[in-house]
């Protein structure tokens, strides 16, 4: 799972193509993969998402090579709960909101009326598929539309934040009655100005790209293109990845239990989850 967040969609599907090593997921000739891609383009929310792909390696940053956006989030899915379809593929869509996780929540045979009873009938009309990370974006919504944030035009940093944190507390505690240990996997959200992910376990890396070496390096030998961008001291992205096999140059990798907070211009903002 990944995203990028930045200040220049003429060159999104570029930082994919400069990081695509650390994207490419190779499949396990028994598992099945699907895809989805989730980003903005021209006002649009749009989805390309793929639910079944047999290739021996999915590459993710080839798939978006034509999309012209500045806030993207990819997704690799192993099918651990639901069937092969693109209802239960992420990223998942409210509205302007974008989401995609990894793991699965213990239980969630037995949590799944539960989850669905904690959230507004207008919510639950809205649930399409059979995965838990469905209901759990569906949950995170519910908790802003009590905060009565769901209907902003822009959603606050701190609202989103207090939404992601009692969505997964909730889920812990549901899943601690039934005897089972704290749930593990992370969480891209976004509504378009703004990305947030959850960071719980494993491996999540973040990379900066930004100013005039950065924005060379996505360039690279290609002077004509290079004309045609304007003012690239200014460029800003943020790339973050999730389950990397390794970490590799440009990239750091961040502790545990962390909630990160990124914008088009800033660097990423990190907390204790």
């Amino acid at each position: 799972m990944f995203g990028f967040i930045g200040n220049r969609p003429d060159l999104g599907a570029l930082v994919l193509r400069a990081n695509a090593a650390v994207l490419r997921t190779k499949r396990d000739p028994e598992e099945p993969l699907g895809w989805g891609l989730g980003f903005y383009q021209a006002g649009e929310v749009l989805l390309r998402r793929r639910p079944l792909d047999d290739r021996g390696e999915i590459d993710l940053a080839e798939a978006a090579e034509d999309v012209r956006a500045d806030v993207l989030i990819g997704h690799v899915r192993h099918a651990s709960v639901g069937a092969l379809r693109t209802e239960n593929t992420h990223p998942f869509r409210y509205r302007s909101w974008l989401w995609a996780q990894t793991g699965t929540i213990n239980g969630f045979d037995r949590l799944r009326g539960r989850l669905l009873e904690s959230q507004p009938e207008f919510l639950r009309r809205n649930v399409r598929g059979e995965t838990d990370s469905e209901l759990f974006f569906h949950l995170f919504l519910s908790f802003l539309h009590d905060a009565g944030e769901l209907e902003r035009a822009h959603t606050s940093q701190e609202a989103i934040a207090a939404a992601l944190r009692a969505s997964v507390t909730l889920v812990d505690r549901l899943s601690a009655e039934e005897g089972l240990g704290q749930n593990a996997g992370d969480i891209l959200v976004t509504d378009g100005e703004r990305m947030l992910a959850v960071h719980r376990n494993g491996t999540m890396l973040v990379r900066v790209l930004k100013g005039k070496n950065d924005v060379e390096e996505l360039i690279g030998e290609d002077s004509r293109q290079r004309v045609r961008i304007p003012s690239v001291e200014s460029t800003h992205f943020t790339l973050i990845v999730s389950e990397a096999e390794s970490v590799p140059q440009g990239f750091r990798a961040l502790e545990g239990r962390s909630l990160v907070s990124l914008t088009r211009t800033d660097d990423p903002v990190v907390e204790a989850l």
